[in-house]
């Protein structure tokens, strides 16, 4: 299985470098210095593990240790401020590699904080927070709404892959090899899924009157 964790290990590093990208055009659309996208690019693709290392006592984290992931995301900032036009429109491949970090990171999330002595819940909530924890600190540095907080799929796949790993724990019904890999694609699935056939979750219906309320005033007035 050596080789399997080689994969995920280059699959993790290639998800942490479209976390960057999506951190990094994002801060470039906001028109921040090169300081302020190279930032954002970091806590994007290192803010979620960072906060489950702190959570679990993992000091100090890996994604301050690691030199690796520093890299990978100082790159991914480099690239998207010199090729801005062209990554905007590669949108599909890097989300398609948003969809391997984020199954990726929910999985080793819940992994690590078990193997650290944590139980289901504590490993559940910590694989959602390394999968999505950088986007919300992306989004609210840059005030806007967390897109976890909308109705898109994201943080929901994580969760499922996050709570495999811990049903496969306690269960035991399949080695801990096999459990990572049926949690990292049915995450992974769920996300491209969603974005392929655009599924949302439901929007409670008093929403969806104030918005049409809202649209009627504006019709009016004008």
């Amino acid at each position: 299985m050596e080789e399997l964790h080689s994969l995920f290990y280059f699959l993790e590093l290639a998800g942490t470098f479209a976390f960057a990208i999506s951190g990094a055009t994002a801060a470039r659309k906001r028109n921040l210095d090169l300081f302020g996208i190279c930032a954002i690019a970091f806590v994007v693709a290192c803010g979620g593990g960072i906060i489950r290392d702190l959570c679990i006592g993992a000091i100090p984290p890996a994604g301050l240790t690691n030199w690796q992931y520093l890299v990978v995301a100082i790159i991914a900032a480099g690239l998207t401020i010199h090729f801005f036009p062209v990554v905007q429109r590669l949108n599909r491949p890097v989300l398609f590699f948003d969809a391997v970090g984020l199954s990726l990171f929910a999985v080793t999330g819940a992994e690590k904080a078990l193997h650290y002595g944590h139980n289901g819940e504590v490993a559940v909530l910590l694989g959602i927070t390394t999968a999505v924890g950088g986007g919300v600190i992306r989004d609210v540095m840059l005030n806007r709404v967390p897109v976890i907080l909308e109705k898109e799929i994201y943080a929901s796949a994580a969760l499922i892959g996050a709570l495999i790993v811990v049903l496969g724990n306690y269960l035991q019904w399949a080695s801990d090899n096999w459990v990572s890999i049926i949690a990292l694609s049915v995450c992974f699935t769920i996300r491209i899924l969603a974005l392929s056939f655009h599924w949302n979750l439901p929007t409670p219906a008093i929403t969806k009157l104030m918005q049409i309320s809202k649209e009627s005033g504006s019709i009016t007035a004008q």
